[in-house]
């Protein structure tokens, strides 16, 4: 069985935003289960930690909410990535991509510079 990981800053906002283009509008728990999912349940989000991220990237305009009712007819907020959600994905997703590369360059046997 995997260890459980620590979502390390500014990727929870991320996983949030890629989660909401490829699935579509969903409400908190949907979004939580489908991350853990993703991640194989190496990371477990409670709501202490998923609703204030959902929160920020609210008020920051790259979700949208809105009240509607979940499969189990219980009222429940459903978040939508928007416009300016789908730019701040692609330039978090790229960024990252950069930090990856970075970083597996250092990672990576070296031979040593004369």
């Amino acid at each position: 069985m995997a260890d459980k990981m620590d979502v390390k800053q500014g990727t929870l906002a991320l996983m949030i935003l890629k989660t909401l283009d490829v699935l579509g509008p969903l409400h908190g728990y949907g979004i939580a289960r489908r991350i853990e999912e993703t991640s194989k349940n190496r990371i477990t989000l409670n709501y202490g930690t998923l609703y204030p991220a959902l929160l920020k990237l609210e008020q920051e305009g790259f979700i949208k909410a809105e009240w509607g009712q979940s499969e189990n007819n219980r009222r429940a907020k459903f978040y939508a990535l928007s416009a300016a959600g789908r730019k701040q994905l692609a330039r978090e997703a790229r960024e990252w991509h950069q930090t990856a590369d970075l970083i597996a360059a250092f990672l990576a046997p070296q031979k040593e510079a004369l």
